[in-house]
């Protein structure tokens, strides 16, 4: 695991979680033998979860967690806030011991400072739109006008303004997942776990609601942990991507690593399809300057120049204006590399300069 720093709000560090009835006996199996997953169902008949789960998320990150059904990514969410405990492992959340609250503890931590989404919102059909909304506030003893104005803050965020007074019912797939996210961010959370929130949308909804909650991600700055089975969709909203295979974490990195950089052929499969031009940037294909023989006749005076995090979709697009290399320039405006259409090609291709 990465080293951790005051910014880290959530760290998971070597978690497991083994099911079965003989659970402890297979997890010192494992620590002790080496067992396998199907050597511990076949042994002690327990199912390994999840395996070895590290990582940390920063403060104001969009943390995607990505894998195919039974990969054990809801599993791995939903040890964050204990409604799965653990086999084995250490989980820490702004600064807590998760594992060492005690259940009053554990209850004001999930009302506080935690927002839950699922991709079934169970939204209370009895209940207005607003009144599911302020729910959460309900259960903390909020009165009636608090609730109601938190409520129309959050509907207002997710444009849902107008359909206080609905009931879920008469609400489309699409406007009950924006409610079931305007319920979640009533209670005003630090972090945010959304497990496929958007995943049984149709693919403009989905797309529609992706780009609302990065939205409101930006505003409010909520540290989020996002799983999906839709590579695209976490290649889309992530700051940074888990792979999941097997309850086991694979790879993290930024999309542009995964993307460029996979880190075993079960995730080279994932990326082989998936576009590269939004994705790589010019400080990873740029040949550095000091390094760089220009040709003959190539004066880079006249070279147009970009920051360094432009994508390759803008690089392409001032390559075929000019016949000059393109200069990459540092945050201070320092010439730092050199792009010409060698490595641009490399860079379209995935390869590094």
């Amino acid at each position: 695991m990465s080293e951790v720093t005051d910014e880290d709000v959530i760290i998971l560090d070597d978690v497991w979680k083994i099911f079965g009835d003989r659970d402890q006996e297979a997890m010192q199996a494992v620590k002790d033998r080496g067992l396998t997953k199907p050597e511990v169902l076949a042994e002690f008949g327990c199912v390994v979860g999840i395996a070895n789960c590290s990582f940390t998320v920063k403060r104001g990150e969009i943390f995607c967690v990505m894998g195919l059904s039974g990969s054990g990514k809801s599993t791995m969410v939903r040890h964050l806030n204990r409604l799965i405990e653990p086999t084995s492992g250490r989980i820490s959340m702004l600064g807590k011991d998760v594992l060492a609250l005690n259940d009053n503890e554990l209850r004001e931590m999930r009302a506080m400072k935690i927002g839950m989404v699922f991709q079934h919102m169970a939204l209370l059909p009895h209940r207005t739109v607003r009144d599911n909304v302020g729910f959460p506030l309900q259960v903390r003893g909020e009165p009636k006008s608090k609730r109601w104005e938190v409520s129309q803050k959050c509907l207002n965020m997710v444009n849902l303004d107008g359909y206080e007074d609905r009931f879920p019912r008469e609400l489309s797939g699409g406007m009950q997942q924006r409610v079931g996210l305007a319920r979640a961010l009533a209670s005003d959370p630090e972090v945010l776990l959304m497990d496929e929130p958007f995943s049984a949308l149709d693919p403009l909804i989905r797309r529609q609601l992706q780009e609302q909650f990065m939205a409101l991600s930006a505003e409010l700055h909520k540290t989020t942990v996002f799983i999906t089975h839709d590579l695209d969709e976490a290649i889309r909203i992530g700051n940074r991507i888990a792979i999941m295979k097997d309850g086991v974490i694979v790879q993290i990195g930024t999309p542009e690593d995964i993307v460029t950089k996979p880190a075993d052929d079960y995730v080279k499969d994932f990326v082989e399809g998936i576009s590269k031009l939004k994705l790589v940037f010019a400080h990873s294909i740029m040949e550095k300057i000091s390094k760089y023989k220009p040709a003959r006749g190539e004066n880079l005076a006249k070279s147009p120049r970009v920051p360094h995090d432009t994508d390759l979709d803008h690089l392409i697009d001032i390559a075929t204006t000019t016949d000059h290399p393109i200069v990459i320039q540092d945050d201070k405006g320092k010439d730092v590399g050199v792009v010409n259409k060698s490595t641009l090609l490399k860079g379209i291709q995935g390869g590094k300069a």
